[in-house]
């Protein structure tokens, strides 16, 4: 195990085998998994190139475990969804809303364990599941939104002193708000774009 705050380096050579610089071993995208599942952090290089390749190694573990059956926690929408930001004006906001709900999910797991523990009806543990769920993601939501209010350009905006009145929209209507105000921005800097 590596010091408290360094990473352990992982090699990927071309032959897609991994090798742990730590242990001196090679390693699969299982043992990688099971590091994640542990708290220990890991960086993955490409052993030809030295290009940092993480993001693509820990997406590839996900695919693994996405395809085991009775194991994927990301629904077909919630895929569907991310897929459709890409590109779009809202991405760049996406990673960080998504980083957040996730942080505020990780520290609420506890809390839900106990509270679903307590039913034995699967309905009702259900029920009282997707319950909490909705209600951690509107609280999840509405502070993302207040967060991001407080650093937003635009005049009028989430941050400014029109936005002090309780909102008349919610949800899925502020972030269309949102998506509008950057597609209007980006309207104005391509006609500033085109005078040139």
């Amino acid at each position: 195990m590596t010091n408290a705050g360094t990473p352990i380096t992982i090699k990927k050579y071309a032959n897609r085998r991994l090798y742990n610089t730590a242990s001196s071993a090679y390693v699969t995208l299982a043992d990688l998994a099971k590091m994640v599942k542990s708290g220990e952090d890991f960086v993955v290089y490409d052993a030809k190139t030295n290009e940092e390749i993480t993001r693509s190694v820990l997406t590839q573990i996900i695919f693994e475990q996405e395809g085991v059956e009775g194991q994927s926690v990301l629904p077909i929408s919630f895929l569907r969804q991310v897929i459709r930001f890409y590109g779009d004006s809202v991405q760049a906001l996406l990673p960080s809303y998504l980083e957040y709900s996730i942080d505020r999910f990780t520290g609420e797991q506890h809390k839900m364990r106990e509270s679903m523990s307590g039913a034995l009806d699967p309905s009702a543990y259900s029920a009282a599941s997707f319950s909490a769920l909705q209600e951690m993601t509107r609280k999840n939501l509405a502070a993302f939104n207040k967060a991001l209010g407080m650093f937003s350009p635009f005049p009028g905006g989430p941050g400014s002193a029109a936005a002090a009145a309780p909102p008349a929209k919610e949800g899925h209507s502020e972030i269309s708000e949102l998506r509008d105000q950057l597609s209007d921005m980006k309207r104005r800097l391509d006609e500033m774009a085109d005078k040139k």
